[in-house]
């Protein structure tokens, strides 16, 4: 999910409504001891006004203590001629009474011949360190960011996928009701969640049973330029749909699809492959768990 340097505002709009264009994990509570674990491989593809536009693929791998997802992607069709873009993101990190209290966060997107890269480093919600390149412009209209902006955060692949806390039901519109504050290394905001409706989804391979629909608001904080016609919009945008589904074996909400309009038509990311398992913990002889 499109680097937010001098692109297109469809661009703009997919990188941030779509997660950086793939998407990964954020942590609640954990689930019972004996299913606390579970892995996720999905494909995806991208779509702009019902037009192919990319394909991706993303692996999670959570379990109590630890987490990591990987996703890698590509743009495709005409899009493909003109940017020849292409992705990988990555993310790993701890978690602590289910909460994640450290994060490695690195992004690098190839278009239209130029590079950009993110790496960010989280500690205890608070980001230890961050490189970005191309750096950030000093345009005198961009709102700044401070340390402050920096704390109480999660890196951009933490932050969107959802871990449930509790023992309810998982896909209860409860589940919607989430906050995010962001940070991806240029840009602090927050996205807000509100439960729409329920629905089902059938996967070419994979998953088939009920999904979460959730609408997502976005708020930008700090580190943009308030007159910037793309921020503005989608910052209005009150349209915004993430479909959440299940990681078995854990209380991971994933998105299945997420969609959203921009001024050509429809961006939709959703998942034609969605496999996960459960892999449960196994008790040792003296009683410990192992993996």
């Amino acid at each position: 999910m499109l680097a937010l340097r001098q692109i297109s505002l469809q661009q703009v709009l997919l990188r941030q409504v779509l997660g950086c264009a793939l998407l990964a994990l954020a942590a609640g509570a954990a689930s019972s001891p004996a299913l606390a674990q579970g892995k996720l491989e999905a494909r995806y593809t991208a779509s702009l006004a019902g037009i192919p536009v990319g394909k991706g693929s993303w692996l999670v791998d959570v379990n109590d203590t630890q987490y990591a997802a990987s996703a890698s992607g590509t743009t495709t069709g005409l899009l493909h001629a003109f940017t020849g873009g292409q992705g990988t993101t990555a993310t790993r990190g701890t978690l602590q009474a289910g909460r994640p209290v450290s994060s490695i966060y690195a992004s690098t997107i190839v278009a239209s011949k130029k590079t950009d890269e993110v790496r960010i480093t989280i500690t205890n919600g608070n980001v230890k360190d961050f490189t970005v390149d191309p750096p950030q412009d000093n345009a005198p209209e961009r709102v700044p960011l401070t340390e402050a902006h920096r704390r109480d955060v999660l890196d951009p692949m933490t932050a969107s996928l959802l871990r449930v806390p509790g023992s309810g039901d998982l896909m209860s519109p409860d589940s919607c009701k989430q906050a995010l504050s962001i940070f991806d290394g240029r840009l602090r905001y927050d996205l807000q969640l509100a439960f729409k409706r329920m629905d089902k989804v059938k996967a070419d391979k994979g998953y088939a049973g009920p999904v979460l629909v959730c609408a997502v608001y976005f708020t930008p904080v700090a580190g943009y330029i308030p007159s910037r016609t793309a921020i503005k919009y989608i910052a209005k945008l009150r349209d915004i749909e993430i479909w959440l589904a299940p990681i078995a074996g854990t209380r991971v909400l994933v998105p299945y699809r997420v969609q959203g309009p921009t001024p050509i038509g429809q961006a939709v990311l959703e998942a034609d492959e969605f496999v996960s398992v459960a892999t449960p913990t196994r008790a040792s002889a003296n009683g410990a768990k192992t993996q």
